[in-house]
């Protein structure tokens, strides 16, 4: 055993001692007595993915268990959300998760087969992060917002965009580009953000909205031209790109996130000892910078202020898709 990992095993030493010390006051089983499953509702390579395997890597030092992150994609969370519905509440299942699957299809779909409220315990608000647009530089020869307008304009229904799924929120972040601009772009889901950023690519479609945390290496490397970034402000990681109000489209903020939840009706003591582990992952000094490199900016807050935050999400979205009349089509 070298001396770095030596020291990252001790130095979980306290976390794992301070946990079981809960778990024997509060006289419940110990936590964990097994591995613990990570669910990601999307394909390996998209942000939920990314920040699940940063928090399993560095829990799975100092919890005394592994985590193993489990993908399970399909209709757009739907898949891994009734799987985490079901689950026991024992704290051996969790899942990362996007705006998507915890607000906007609550939104979006009624017969949605959880409730991301009702159905799931708030562990933390992981990170948060803009969308981008981004275009293929080889298909697409705009290099500006009004360019692009223009382009779309003289073809119209010549053009399609990808998406991470059906109720993501690059999509609402494209429907309401598409009507804002008065242009028409037709949708192609896939099954995750790394998966609509590789057919972006390839240029089998023309644009994308994405997360940041998807899109920023192709970006610096070229294969992808960013336009505009929908945060309140430019981003530290890509500062020579202006947001949506410096491109003369005010009141275009969208900011995708990832959470972690744990199945409906979790023990009070259980879920504190959970977001403590959780939390300590993310703001480890070898995990946060590493996210935030690339474009996800970790937020880590208590179980009581992303629960606030989640059911806040989810009444905007459904003002938003109600009023723009998007449908999940």
């Amino acid at each position: 055993m070298n001396r770095r990992t030596f020291a990252a095993l001790m130095g979980g030493l306290p976390l794992l001692a301070s946990t079981a010390a809960l778990a024997q006051s509060s006289g419940q089983p110990a936590w964990p007595n097994r591995p613990v499953t990570m669910l990601v509702p999307f394909v390996a390579g998209g942000p939920s993915d990314i920040v699940a395997r940063a928090i399993a890597n560095r829990m799975s030092q100092t919890i005394g268990q592994p985590v193993v992150v489990e993908n399970r994609a399909g209709a757009n969370g739907e898949v891994a959300g009734r799987l985490l519905a079901r689950a026991e509440p024992d704290g051996h299942t969790l899942m990362v998760g996007s705006i998507g699957v915890y607000a906007i299809n609550a939104a979006l779909r009624p017969e949605l087969g959880y409730d991301p409220v009702k159905d799931f315990t708030p562990i933390t608000l992981a990170v948060t992060t803009p969308n981008v647009l981004v275009v293929n530089p080889e298909k697409v020869p705009a290099k500006t917002v009004a360019e692009l307008v223009a382009w779309l304009k003289a073809n119209p229904r010549k053009a399609s965009y990808s998406t991470s799924g059906v109720g993501s929120s690059d999509q609402m972040t494209t429907e309401l580009f598409k009507q804002r601009t008065g242009t028409d772009v037709a949708h192609v889901p896939y099954r995750g953000g790394a998966a609509a950023a590789t057919d972006l690519i390839a240029g089998n479609v023309q644009m994308s909205f994405q997360n940041l945390g998807t899109v920023a290496g192709h970006i610096q490397s070229g294969r992808l031209r960013a336009l505009m970034v929908t945060g309140a402000k430019r981003h530290p990681v890509l500062p020579d790109v202006p947001t949506a109000a410096e491109t003369g489209m005010a009141d275009f903020v969208v900011t995708s996130w990832q959470a972690v939840m744990a199945p409906g009706n979790m023990p009070e003591a259980l879920r504190g000892r959970i977001a403590t582990a959780v939390m300590e992952a993310l703001n480890h000094p070898e995990v946060k910078p590493r996210l935030e490199q690339i474009g996800l900016d970790v937020v880590a807050n208590k179980p009581e202020e992303y629960g606030r935050f989640q059911r806040e999400e989810i009444g905007r979205w459904r003002q938003v898709i109600q009023t723009a009349g998007i449908t999940a089509d």
